[in-house]
């Protein structure tokens, strides 16, 4: 299915996980004595040294090329290069390989720990080992089962790495590092398994329990899971599988039947296990449902064939230890309604929230990106910026939009240019904006004057503002005082990019308490709420060009107007600046109706 290639000086294992391959040396055979000092441990101290890269290379649906071949062909590629240290896609245009250039739909690196090595920091040829992950799309969609109680799927099967997930890992966004503690978890548990770790001694039964309040990416997040993982064990095994259990289809009008039912569901899923080659997840969303506590039947308030539900799920759990290829993956909005034993099985219970502000920022602003891609949002060709106007910016929104360090940075140095910084702990222009502007300023000393140069008293005022997921940060600038004009002593490009990026903080402060899935849907809320916005879309689709009030036609942005496309004519998308005011209008009505809604 998928191959793995970890190189220089890394072996790669028949199939194992990257970090188990980088982590563990090659076992020694006749041919390798055990040295001992010398040159070759100080090569595999420096091996051991390098920051591992995780890339992952998709190919195109119709390629038939060997996985190993394009994972050898991406590593001579990578010899040599400096890499930046970030998340992102991995442009290979200027490759001379035509195996690369034929047979790869898309390749990028992934899960960049900061951890490891600070993020959007270029690390040389000499400093990263690659792991490269080769991998293939299904695009067979999800099957249902047909054998399900009253003609009810008791389950959705779905091949994986499957074309319906892809990206959908990426596009999470979380301030914990629980995308990276799952990955570990998956590797440790394979690792345990592989070197034959008695069950009895040390206990481990790969079933993870994600909670929280609805909507916050939890059931995302097992499904992302499942495909993330089916890539990077590709090399081991065949081909993935993800379960989706309907709990509800398991509970029977007759007396005693849930329990065969849940006992039926899951010798259908031990048939699947019993490929050594297969990976399985299954995944019981709002698993609640099915683990509800026995206590509460034996109290009465729940019917007695519960009982039988639950102790046939633990004992299914209990039999799927012995298959080193399954995983469970649960979710649950009502936690105090689970059962302790079930809660006793679950090796991972990790609570997901609603997201904060860097997490609401960076949500938004992939949205911004995505509208400006498909424009609906055009080129902001001339930018209203600290009260006179900008040079033309030849950008587009996509580039203009910071990353959420950047952006805070600049909201630090902004507010103390304002003199609202000093409850945090600044005076007026004391704050450092050295952090500002790395994608925009890399070179130039503009970056260094974007809070007028400090003496280094603001990297304080703005860690506090950072602290306590960046809640200082959310109440100071959605206050009504705060304007979203750039530090001073910036370039054009950059105060452009600081006005849309505080802009955009602005709407993220506003969405405090919205979960994940609001968050989603707002960009679309903002653009169906604004008349201005529909109106302007309307006439573009109408006629050849259009135009908003008084920019005359113009492609330019002038106050308030609207902007005409990229393409010109009838393409024309709305001015950035706009939109991400209706965006905050968006987030002041959800939060209004929200509190109406619940207050009765």
């Amino acid at each position: 299915m998928e191959a793995e290639l970890s190189l220089p000086g890394h072996a790669v294992g028949e199939g194992g996980d990257g970090a188990a391959t980088q982590q563990q040396p090659a076992p020694l055979s006749q041919s390798q004595p055990m040295r001992l000092g010398g040159a070759a441990d100080d090569e595999d101290d420096f091996e051991d040294h390098k920051v591992p890269v995780s890339v992952e290379v998709c190919l195109r649906e119709n390629s038939v090329c060997s996985h190993r071949q394009v994972a050898e062909a991406l590593a001579r590629y990578l010899e040599g290069r400096t890499l930046w240290y970030r998340n992102g896609p991995l442009d290979l245009c200027d490759s001379e390989d035509p195996l690369l250039l034929q047979q790869v739909a898309a390749a990028a690196i992934c899960d960049a720990d900061p951890r490891l090595h600070r993020l959007h920091s270029p690390l040389l040829f000499w400093q990263y080992t690659p792991r490269i992950y080769v991998y293939q799309l299904s695009d067979e969609g999800p099957a249902d089962d047909d054998e399900g109680e009253e003609g009810v799927p008791s389950y959705r099967e779905l091949l994986l790495p499957a074309l319906d997930l892809a990206g959908q890992w990426e596009a999470l966004q979380f301030d914990s590092a629980i995308q990276q503690r799952l990955l570990s978890y998956a590797t440790s548990a394979l690792l345990f398994a592989d070197r034959g770790v008695d069950g009895n001694l040390v206990s481990w039964n790969r079933v993870v329990l994600l909670y929280g309040p609805p909507g916050t990416g939890k059931t995302s997040l097992c499904k992302a899971l499942a495909h993330k993982l089916s890539i990077r064990l590709g090399g081991r095994y065949r081909q993935g599988c993800l379960v989706e259990v309907n709990a509800h289809s398991l509970f029977s009008k007759f007396f005693s039947e849930s329990g065969k039912l849940v006992s039926r569901l899951f010798a259908k899923i031990t048939e699947l296990v019993e490929e050594p080659d297969v990976l399985v997840f299954v995944l019981i969303d709002e698993v609640e449902s099915l683990t509800s506590a026995r206590k509460a039947a034996v109290a009465g308030s729940e019917p007695s064939d519960a009982i039988r539900a639950v102790n046939a799920l633990l004992t299914q759990l209990d039999a799927l230890r012995r298959f080193p290829n399954v995983m469970v993956l649960t979710t649950s909005n009502i936690t105090q309604a689970i059962d302790v034993a079930f809660v006793d099985r679950a090796d991972i219970k990790a609570y997901i929230g609603p997201p904060t502000l860097a997490a609401r920022y960076e949500m938004l602003r992939a949205s911004i990106q995505e509208l400006s891609r498909a424009g609906v949002i055009a080129v902001d060709v001339a930018l209203l910026a600290a009260g006179c106007r900008a040079a033309a910016c030849v950008d587009d929104t996509r580039r203009l939009l910071l990353p959420y360090h950047e952006a805070a940075a600049a909201a630090a140095a902004s507010l103390a240019a304002q003199g609202a910084a000093g409850v945090f702990g600044c005076s007026n222009g004391s704050s450092n904006g050295s952090s500002f502007g790395g994608s925009h300023a890399r070179g130039a000393a503009a970056s260094g004057a974007a809070g007028g140069g400090g003496d280094g008293g603001g990297s304080s005022s703005h860690e506090q503002l950072l602290t306590n997921g960046g809640a200082a940060l959310a109440a100071a600038v959605a206050g009504a005082s705060f304007l979203p004009l750039p530090p001073p002593g910036l370039a054009p490009e950059q105060a452009a990019a600081a006005v849309l990026s505080l802009q955009l903080l602005q709407a993220a402060a506003g969405c405090e308490g919205l979960s994940g899935r609001t968050l989603r849907k707002l960009p679309f809320l903002a653009h169906a709420g604004s008349p201005a916005l529909v109106q302007q879309h309307s006439a573009a689709a109408a006629g050849p060009t259009a135009s908003g009030p008084g920019d005359g036609g113009s492609r330019g942005v002038d106050g308030g107007g609207s902007a005409v496309g990229p393409g010109g004519g009838g393409g024309g998308g709305c001015s950035a600046r706009a939109f991400l005011e209706a965006l905050r209008e968006a987030a002041e009505r959800e939060q209004s109706d929200r509190s109406q809604l619940l207050s009765g």
